[in-house]
């Protein structure tokens, strides 16, 4: 059997330049690492991310204490446990935590960890990342949903939508969905600098230009997918996060302008661009505890994939309470909302069991680690949302998938959406 003989962390830096921790699990001499990523619109029922608030050298963002933790704690109760057995390996952290939201120990020390451990398991067996979920054959590559704009929380032009992306509906596999959104966001950048306007790009790699307007920023998106030759809502769809717990004050909303409006009202809203703009996914486009909003905006949108984020936070029971109240149809797929791998496996497998589309995601603070990419082709998820193709956080994921096709070869299959 293979033991873990000692687990350590380090303060390493996300890709917005904070502090996070990378955790490096060992039997004997072979180790693995993994990095914790971290969120900017979080929802308030996200597992803790334990941080030293009061430690001014790193302006109360660093994890020394985190670490400390990982060191010791959780070093001593791991040591001896077999590497393969993953839930244990996770029960283990859970219980000796002993919070609902892992406020003890936090989120991140525990994930990073997590993540290493079956990491590490996989290098053992000599077998690849994605064949050590609970998927063991018939891979199939997920659709990326590929930020192009960005607002909100993740860029300061004064945007209400945060995300604006695309997904190549019609490619024909993982290579090909690449290339049609390689050619989108190339025709996008010439169109945002004949308009005079800026290409610089926001946390997740997707343009931030000035505009303020969300109709205007799909207008943009809209003349790059024609440019490229293709058909918008056809070929490639354009999907929305809107992350309303931001736009969200006293029962009313500001999503489609700075004015506060009724629920009833934003979804005649929502209802005129999903028609003008042939929108296909919305994301968040309520707030977190607002579940009779999502229930009404389900049953006003067909063929349109709403999917929960803040609202079910990668947590099961909050997913069972969606699926009651009829709330979605998707769920966005955090590991660092619920900071274990078993916890994550297993609220994928009851939202496919019950029909949910399962969409794998990045955090806006993220890093090298390519854990995710892995985890999309090894529970057969339909998407993945990991930023543009700009930020070397960002496109590591995408090139993993690419590895990853290469591998399966012949027996590469896209996943599908209808």
């Amino acid at each position: 059997m293979s033991k873990i003989s000692k687990v350590k962390a380090r303060q390493v830096f996300d890709s917005r330049g904070n502090p996070t921790i990378e955790a490096e699990v060992f039997v004997k001499k072979q180790s693995a690492i993994s990095i914790c990523p971290s969120g900017a619109s979080t929802g308030t029922y996200e597992a803790f991310e334990k941080r030293d608030k009061n430690n001014k050298r790193y302006l109360g963002k660093s994890v020394l204490n985190a670490i400390s933790l990982v060191n010791t704690k959780i070093s001593n109760k791991l040591k001896g446990q077999n590497i393969h057995n993953q839930e244990n390996i996770d029960s283990i952290m859970i219980n000796l935590d002993g919070t609902r939201q892992k406020t003890n120990l936090g989120a991140n020390s525990i994930l990073a960890v997590s993540m290493a451990a079956k990491k590490l398991s996989a290098k053992i067996k000599k077998q690849p990342l994605y064949k050590t979920f609970f998927i063991k054959n018939n891979f199939k590559l997920p659709l990326p949903l590929m930020n192009i704009i960005n607002g909100g929380a993740h860029a300061n032009n004064g945007l209400r939508i945060q995300e604006f992306m695309i997904r190549p509906d019609r490619a024909k596999n993982f290579s090909d969905a690449m290339r049609i959104c390689f050619l989108v966001i190339k025709n996008l950048s010439k169109i945002i600098e004949n308009k005079g306007l800026s290409t610089s790009v926001g946390d997740e790699g997707g343009f931030a230009p000035m505009i303020n307007n969300n109709n205007q920023a799909l207008d943009l998106i809209v003349s790059a997918i024609r440019k490229s030759g293709f058909v918008n809502g056809k070929d490639v769809s354009i999907c929305l996060d809107v992350a309303a717990n931001e736009l969200y004050k006293k029962n009313k909303y500001s999503i489609h302008s700075k004015s506060y409006v009724s629920v009833e009202k934003s979804i005649q809203e929502y209802k005129k661009i999903v028609n003008k703009y042939k929108i296909k996914s919305i994301e968040d486009p309520f707030a977190e505890n607002d579940w009779m909003s999502w229930s009404k905006l389900l049953k006003s949108l067909q063929n349109v994939q709403i999917v929960g984020d803040d609202l079910y936070v990668t947590n099961l029971e909050r997913l069972k309470k969606g699926f009651l109240n009829l709330s979605s149809n998707a769920i966005l797929i955090k590991l660092n909302q619920i900071g274990t791998v078993s916890e994550t496996l297993d609220v994928i497998r009851f939202a496919q069991t019950i029909g949910f589309k399962t969409i794998i995601s990045h955090r806006s603070g993220d890093s090298e680690d390519t854990f995710i990419a892995d985890l999309a082709v090894g529970t057969n998820s339909n998407q993945i949302k990991t930023g543009s193709l700009a930020r070397s956080e960002r496109v590591a994921k995408y090139n993993q998938l690419l590895r990853i096709e290469e591998e399966l070869g012949k027996k590469a299959r896209m996943n599908k959406i209808h």
